[in-house]
């Protein structure tokens, strides 16, 4: 099967490779020269417009966007319709607000041109390990790419599937990034007090392996955690600012709208807002007013 790629960055790139691996013809296009030049040389058929990627694809044609979230989507997406047919499809792969997605398909379904949002996980690991992958729209178009999903899932048969109509996909995704911050926090707590009881003089690394094996707290994101400690146990050279993809953000939001308590991914995405706060004033005020009441020493900064 053949597949057009928008977006040649590390992750396109991969997900092109390994469908190149799996014995697909991929066809990409980056706006960037250097990046259509790397792709060239992972065996992907690079080429330098939306125009040639298009007209070097059969129809029905399907293309699969990587590219970042947002504004740049609609704007690729406005590019491709002159340049497509009714029966062509795109896949969404990206991190889209599944609003954003719902609102997109009905808009290429007035020109037949078929729409899926792909929630995608597995990072710089995709490549090697596979992808998890949580589609939504029709039955009928995921049956015909069906066998893209099933080259860049982890195995044919598992990690990927159709969980609902369009907008489901990146749902889906957004609920599971939303996860992963409760689940790193916990991590990052954890091991934090750990290194503060200085008087076991604990190897961190050491514990993080042991974890690994039986515990009921074993994950993929441990052995990423542990792979961490080895290489750098105190963390040197890393500042404490901690960005968010903004489906944290999405997540959180979705709850409240929802009325579903979420305390431990909402205090999740509040600490990667706070670690970016390198001269809180509301810290500052907490010592003054502690200074005011009790007389309390206060630091001075």
């Amino acid at each position: 099967m053949e597949l057009g790629m928008v977006g040649l960055g590390r992750m396109g790139a991969n997900m092109a490779q390994r469908l190149v691996r799996a014995g697909h013809r991929v066809v990409g296009y980056d706006p960037g020269a250097e990046a259509r030049t790397h792709a060239a040389a992972q065996g992907i058929e690079a080429v330098a417009s939306l125009q040639e990627l298009v007209a070097a694809l059969a129809a029905p044609r399907a293309l699969w966007l990587m590219v970042p979230a947002g504004e740049i989507v609609d704007k690729t997406l406005e590019a491709l319709l002159p340049l497509l047919a009714a029966d062509d499809s795109i896949v969404d792969g990206g991190n889209s607000n599944y609003k954003d997605s719902r609102r997109r398909a009905a808009w290429l379904a007035e020109a037949g041109i078929h729409f899926l949002d792909c929630g995608t996980s597995g990072g710089v690991w995709g490549l090697s390990e596979g992808y998890s992958l949580m589609i939504g729209g029709d039955e009928a178009v995921t049956a015909r790419l069906a066998p893209i999903f099933a080259a860049l899932a982890p195995s044919p048969d598992s990690g990927w599937g159709r969980v609902g109509p369009v907008g489901a996909g990146h749902f889906c995704k957004m609920i599971h990034n939303g996860i992963e911050y409760g689940m790193m926090q916990a991590y990052a707590e954890g091991f934090a007090i750990l290194q503060r009881k200085a008087e076991f003089g604990l190897d961190l690394h050491q514990v993080a392996q042991i974890w690994r094996d039986g515990s009921v707290v074993r994950s993929w994101l441990l052995d990423l955690t542990a792979d961490a400690l080895k290489k750098n146990p105190r963390m040197d050279g890393i500042a404490p600012y901690v960005e968010d993809s903004g489906e944290g953000r999405w997540t959180v939001a979705e709850a409240v709208d929802l009325d579903v308590p979420a305390p431990g991914i909402t205090l999740s995405l509040l600490q990667r807002l706070r670690s970016r706060d390198g001269d809180s004033y509301a810290d500052k005020l907490l010592a003054a007013m502690r200074n005011e009441f009790g007389g309390h020493k206060v630091k001075a900064g």
